[in-house]
C-alpha cells in the first residue's frame, strides 16, 4: 500500500535547480503532465499508478525567464543555485539538482556539483517540509575500469578523474543531510538525436584501431528526462535511493562502431588486440516500462531514421 504524503492535501512543489539540456526538459514534461489526467499521466510515466499529480513545478536558473522555452505553467525562481536562500526554497516540498558546470575542468565540477550540493545540504535544518531531494549524478563515480558488472548495491571504487569525484562527494553531502529523502540518480553516457558524437566518429575517413573490450553504457535524453520526471512523483513507498539511469545492454565501443558502419555503410575500424579490457557493465534497476529505448540499437535506429 502506498504511503500517504507528509501533507495529503497539500500539494507537492517541485523545484528543479538548472535549466540545461536536461533540467528544462524535466521543468516542461512535469508543467505538462500536471495538466493531464491521471490516465494519460500513468500511461507517460510507465502505467505505474502510484504517483502524485499534484503539484507545482517551478525552475531555477541564473538567467532571466525569457532565456529558457519554459511552459506557461512552470513557474521560475532567477537566482544563482550557489546562494540561493532558505527563504527561497521554504515552499517546496521536492527539489531536484540537474546542473552541468561551464568546462571540465576539476574545479568546474568542484564549485558547480559539490558546491551547490553542500549548500543546500547546509540549508537542510531551515527546510522542514522538504520530502525529496533528487541529484542527477553520474556513473562515472565508478572507478571500476576492468570490464566489471556493476549494480546498484556495488560501491564505486575511487574514480581516476578529479571531477568524478566530487560528484561523489556531493552525494554523501546531500545524504548526510537529508538521510532517506535524498535521491541519487548516476545517468551513463546521454546520447540523443541531437548528441550525434558516436555517428560523427564513425563517418570519419581515418578511423584509429578499437580495443575488442572497452565496455560502455548509455541512456536515451528522453528516456532521462522520464526517468527524472517519476522519480519526483512516485509514491515513496515505490521509490528506491539511487537509481542508475542506463538501458539494459552494455556494448564495447567497438561493437557499437560496427554495428553503426554497417548501418551508415561506411568501413568498419580495425581491432586493437593489444589493448586489456576497460570500462564498466551497468546493471540498470530502471523498471523497463520507463524506458522506450531499452537497449543501444533501438536507441540508435531511432536516430539514423531522424536523420534521414
Amino acid at each position: 500500500m502506498a504511503t500517504q504524503p507528509t501533507h495529503p492535501n497539500a500539494k507537492a512543489n517541485i523545484l528543479i535547480i538548472g535549466q540545461g539540456d536536461i533540467g528544462q526538459p524535466v521543468t516542461n514534461k512535469l508543467a505538462e503532465m500536471a495538466n493531464q489526467s491521471g490516465q494519460r499521466l500513468g500511461h507517460h510515466l510507465g502505467h505505474c499508478s502510484n504517483y502524485r499529480s499534484d503539484y507545482n513545478v517551478t525552475g531555477l536558473a541564473r538567467g532571466e525567464r525569457h532565456k529558457y522555452d519554459l511552459h506557461d505553467d512552470a513557474g521560475f525562481i532567477q537566482a544563482d543555485a550557489l546562494k540561493v536562500t532558505a527563504e527561497q526554497l521554504r515552499d517546496f516540498t521536492h527539489i531536484a539538482i540537474i546542473v552541468t558546470p561551464d568546462n571540465y575542468d576539476a574545479d568546474a565540477y568542484k564549485n558547480t556539483y559539490l558546491g551547490i550540493a553542500q549548500h543546500i545540504a547546509d540549508l537542510s535544518k531551515e527546510l522542514p517540509d522538504i520530502e525529496r531531494v533528487v541529484f542527477i549524478s553520474s556513473t562515472g563515480v565508478y572507478g571500476q575500469n576492468n570490464g566489471e558488472w556493476v549494480d546498484e548495491t556495488v560501491a564505486p571504487v575511487t574514480p581516476e578523474r578529479e571531477g568524478s569525484i566530487y560528484i561523489l562527494k556531493a552525494e554523501q553531502a546531500l545524504q548526510q543531510a537529508y538521510g532517506d529523502k535524498a535521491v541519487i540518480i548516476r545517468p551513463s553516457g546521454i546520447y540523443g538525436k541531437d548528441r550525434l558524437m558516436r555517428i560523427r566518429k564513425v563517418k570519419e575517413d581515418n578511423k584509429p584501431a578499437m580495443p575488442r573490450y572497452a565496455w560502455s553504457n548509455r541512456i536515451m535524453d528522453t528516456d532521462l528526462i522520464h526517468i527524472i520526471a517519476q522519480v519526483l512523483t512516485i509514491d515513496k513507498a515505490q521509490l528506491k535511493p539511487l537509481y542508475l539511469a542506463t538501458d539494459y545492454a552494455p556494448v564495447s565501443t567497438y561493437e557499437l562502431a560496427k554495428w553503426l558502419c554497417e548501418q551508415l555503410d561506411t568501413s568498419v575500424p580495425e581491432i586493437d588486440d593489444s589493448a586489456p579490457v576497460s570500462g564498466k557493465r551497468l546493471h540498470s534497476n530502471i523498471p523497463l516500462a520507463w524506458l522506450e529505448y531499452p537497449d543501444w540499437q533501438v536507441g540508435y535506429q531511432y536516430i539514423l531514421k531522424t536523420l534521414n
